[in-house]
């Protein structure tokens, strides 16, 4: 469908990626990977037709769509939320318009053998299977359903796009694009302004999706549940996997694995014949032997290691110095932006020195706002937010990397705050956020976004604090540094507080919950897989399914030997539950279905469209018994 023959890019002279070739087929769904800065977003710009490159050439047809949703872009500011969404069918308009003149211009011509008049047959060919694509019975439908689907509820359809964030209003555009249905769809990031619970609906619309699928995200399991093959990117070079992330990772690893004893089998039989050639060069008796040797030499292929980027995040946090046992205390707070909203209200808990906990919930819910009550910045309706005895915060907000000083250079965002002894080091900082050499020099606006995010992780490290506040630090950064980032986390001696939706991110990394949902604020000890296995959830999108509000979950087990074996157990007998629970839910709904046929055939009222029905009947019989010999099978 779409192919990218000898494509190179530089930038002030220096390569970024040299001659690489690829081809994008139908129904692909490739996950874009590679380090902050290797060229993803370059390569999505280019097949998009936004940048052209140094050199080379992306062959794409002239009738593909292609959808394309960039990490930043400018938002409509004078419709509604749902009348914004409704534009991804303004296409439509036009092609109708398109047929209607095409049409006729046929009717009035009379040259029917003529080469023009059979290129107005296929223009009108053409619109008219793109209408038949794009065409929805109920348009308003498909729009209230994929906003809802990311996140939206009804009762802000109505809202004016000039009063959401930036987030927000990318989600809009992701809408949009959905809707239009594109032949091919490009996404650099898409799920950095979701949910957790959005992001499991984009993950089963994009595993559905029946276009092909180019797509930049640094999440783990996201990649695994949408894509099928890998491209990735290193030190300008592109290596192809027909395989999901975590394949590619251990397909990749045995390559070099198998590389490297090449390699090394064939070095050790050149240093040999090497070394035969230099024992026996000037012996008569061996002068054949020494010849036929070099001879040999000289027609070997020899074996190259794929290079690659072992350069990493070396993120080490300074130690906490010491805080009272209750780093914060929420008492009877309240939070009422105006008349309307209520954001939350009567939370009450306590964070103890150590804890590492994690705020989740849907966008809008308050997460954000309860992070800037914490550092002072609001002031709440009713009640308080307090910081305990001797804590020192440091705050990485969600838009950090938009709010550092794009004319300054990356050495002197640093030193402008630094003061002390610190300043010496600052080079040894940036070098351990990978900014070396000459590459202090550069300007901020020329950065990467998750280049930008390590410079502000960097810039939050220069103090020490014995609690971190962190607002989706993660997002834009690739795999290996949220990796490292998480390990450093979990060897931080201070109290953490952390929104994300990153599920991999904060598995392993989180020890207690709290679930900012329907105004109030409800606590869950233990893990994200634990928090997601309690509330009976196997897709996020049954986060709605809540448990009481007094109740606390515990992820602690008294006997430690057996506790991985336990919850093993556990988890398996759970599923094979809601398995049951799904099966038996799906029979009610067939017997239903089957009962209501059953009585209009009784009835008559059938007449007109009886074999229809009897058809759908028959079928429905079939998947009753389908689901009768599951639910026989689980119960065994």
């Amino acid at each position: 469908m779409i192919s990218i023959n000898k494509l190179s890019v530089s930038f002030g002279g220096t390569p970024l990626f040299d001659e690489i070739n690829f081809h994008i087929g139908d129904r692909d769904k490739i996950g874009l990977v590679g380090k902050n800065g290797s060229g993803k977003s370059t390569i999505l710009k280019i097949i998009a037709g936004i940048n052209n490159p140094s050199s080379g050439e992306v062959l794409r047809p002239s009738s593909i769509d292609i959808g394309y949703l960039p990490q930043q872009m400018d938002h409509a500011k004078d419709k509604s939320v749902f009348d914004e969404a409704m534009m991804a069918f303004s296409h439509i308009a036009d092609l109708n318009k398109e047929m209607e003149d095409v049409s006729r211009e046929l009717t009035q011509r009379t040259d029917y053998e003529s080469n023009e008049y059979h290129k107005l047959i296929v223009k009108l060919n053409d619109v008219n299977d793109k209408l038949h694509l794009f065409e929805s019975d109920n348009p308003a439908g498909e729009a209230e359903k994929t906003l809802l689907g990311l996140g939206f509820k009804r009762n802000e359809f109505s809202r004016s796009t000039s009063t959401l964030s930036q987030g927000w209003n990318m989600r809009i555009e992701l809408a949009k694009i959905l809707l239009k249905k594109p032949a091919v769809l490009l996404l650099d990031e898409p799920t950095n302004h979701l949910d957790i619970e959005s992001i499991q609906w984009l993950e089963e619309y994009l595993a559905g999706f029946t276009g092909s699928l180019v797509l930049v995200s640094h999440d783990r399991r996201f990649l695994d549940k949408v894509t099928n093959r890998t491209v990735e990117i290193m030190l300008g070079r592109i290596y192809d996997y027909k395989v999901p992330y975590s394949k590619y990772l251990e397909l990749r690893r045995e390559r070099i694995d198998q590389q490297k004893a090449a390699y090394d089998n064939q070095q050790r039989m050149i240093e040999k014949s090497e070394e035969f050639i230099e024992r026996f060069r000037y012996k008569a008796t061996k002068s054949n032997q020494v010849q036929s040797r070099i001879k040999q030499l000289g027609k070997i292929d020899r074996i190259e290691i794929d290079l690659e980027d072992n350069s990493t995040l070396l993120v080490k946090f300074p130690p906490a110095p010491r805080s009272g046992q209750v780093v914060v205390k929420a008492k009877d707070l309240k939070m009422q932006f105006d008349s309307r909203k209520v954001v939350f209200e009567n939370v009450n808990f306590v964070i103890e020195k150590g804890e590492k906990v994690a705020l989740l919930g849907r966008n809008g819910e308050g997460k954000t706002t309860f992070m800037r009550l914490l550092i002072d910045e609001l002031n709440p309706t009713k009640g308080s937010v307090t910081l305990g005895h001797n804590v020192s915060l440091g705050y990485y907000a969600q838009n950090q990397d938009d709010l550092l000083d794009k004319d300054d250079t990356i050495f002197d965002t640093l030193d402008k705050i630094a003061v002390g002894d610190i300043r010496t080091k600052l080079r040894d900082i940036l070098a351990a956020f990978l900014f070396k050499g000459n590459e202090i020099d550069k300007k901020v606006g020329v950065l990467s976004g998750g280049e930008r995010s390590r410079l502000a992780m960097a810039k939050l490290m220069l103090n020490p604090h014995n609690l971190l506040a962190l607002d989706e630090p993660t997002n834009h950064m690739d795999i290996r540094s949220k990796d490292i980032l998480k390990q450093a986390l979990i060897k931080y001696d201070g109290t953490l507080v952390i929104v994300s939706h990153d599920r991999d991110f904060l598995d392993g990394l989180i020890t207690k919950i709290y679930e900012f949902k329907d105004g109030g604020v409800r606590e869950h000890l233990g893990g994200i897989t634990e928090f997601l296995d309690r509330k009976k959830i196997e897709n996020i999108n049954e986060l709605n399914l809540s448990l009481p509000a007094n109740i606390k979950i515990s992820a602690k087990a008294s006997d430690p030997v057996n506790y991985k074996e336990q919850k093993e157990a556990e988890k398996e007998t759970r599923k094979r539950k809601y398995a049951i629970e799904r099966c038996e839910k799906s029979i009610e709904e067939l017997e239903n279905k089957i009962s209501v046929i059953e009585a209009g055939l009784a009835a008559g009222s059938f007449a007109e469209k009886l074999e229809g029905v009897l058809v759908e009947y028959a079928n429905l019989k079939d998947l009753l018994n389908d689901k009768m010999e599951e639910w026989e099978r689980l119960q065994q």
